[in-house]
């Protein structure tokens, strides 16, 4: 496999240079992508690309959400760099790195597969956050008529790329935290294997969230409504196809 990590950020300077060093020492080159950031965190990321082998950085001169860094990410990781497989990894140093070497041995016991995190909570997360996933959640097995996805909220993941390339036009309108559900509902609609994996998650106290409760919920709910109707289209092929299993 040829493997990169992938990092978008949006105002995250003081944590993800510790992101950064963690990746580069499992020998991975990292992409980052700075989707607007303020003035300290965009020095952050220059310094890191300067300072750091193996380490790019990527721009976007304003805000452009989540998704729309991701698919930036991807698709340069895909033509620049010629990689098969995608890290990605979130910047706010919630996840714990120490799944990553599972992770990626996952990824190369099934190159096929999505290796996808699912979060196992300490005591710092805030129970808004806990409880009000649980509706995504619901609403991603029935898109999928499955449980195959455990969590499909968590940032730490595993792409193949040639699964996931031809997706991305069909994900344009993505931009925000929708795309890291929406996608993976695609990736179950197109037969890729899904295997899920737990990542202990921590909430620092004072840590920075780009989840905005009113914006995000809107294009949530928006986005399960579609891929609601998307599945009824999918229905008689998904039924075949979990009758077969």
């Amino acid at each position: 496999m040829n493997l990169v990590a992938l990092i978008p950020v949006f105002n995250h300077g003081d944590t993800v240079g510790a992101v950064v060093h963690a990746l580069r020492a499992q020998g991975l080159s990292v992409i980052l992508v700075d989707d607007g950031s303020d003035t300290p965190t965009a020095r952050v990321l220059a310094a890191l690309a300067a300072e750091t082998t193996g380490v790019i950085l990527l721009s976007h001169p304003e805000n452009r959400g989540k998704g729309a860094a991701v698919g930036a990410g991807l698709e340069y990781a895909a033509q620049q760099l010629k990689a098969s497989h995608v890290v990605q990894i979130d910047a706010d140093g919630q996840h714990d790195l120490a799944a990553l070497p599972d992770l990626l041995q996952a990824a190369a016991t099934r190159p096929e597969a999505v290796i996808t995190g699912y979060p196992r909570y300490d005591k710092s997360v805030p129970g808004g956050r806990l409880y009000g996933r649980y509706l995504t959640h619901v609403w991603v097995w029935i898109n999928t008529l499955s449980r195959h996805i455990v969590d499909s909220m968590c940032g730490f993941r595993v792409y193949p790329l040639a699964a996931v390339m031809p997706l991305l036009p069909a994900l344009r309108h993505a931009k925000r935290m929708d795309f890291d559900v929406e996608i993976l509902v695609r990736l179950d609609w197109a037969a890729v294997p899904i295997v899920n994996l737990p990542v202990t998650v921590h909430y620092p106290v004072g840590g920075l969230s780009n989840f905005r409760p009113w914006r995000d919920n809107l294009r949530i709910s928006a986005m399960h409504a579609r891929l609601f109707f998307g599945m009824l289209r999918r229905m008689p092929r998904l039924f075949i196809r979990r009758l077969r299993k």
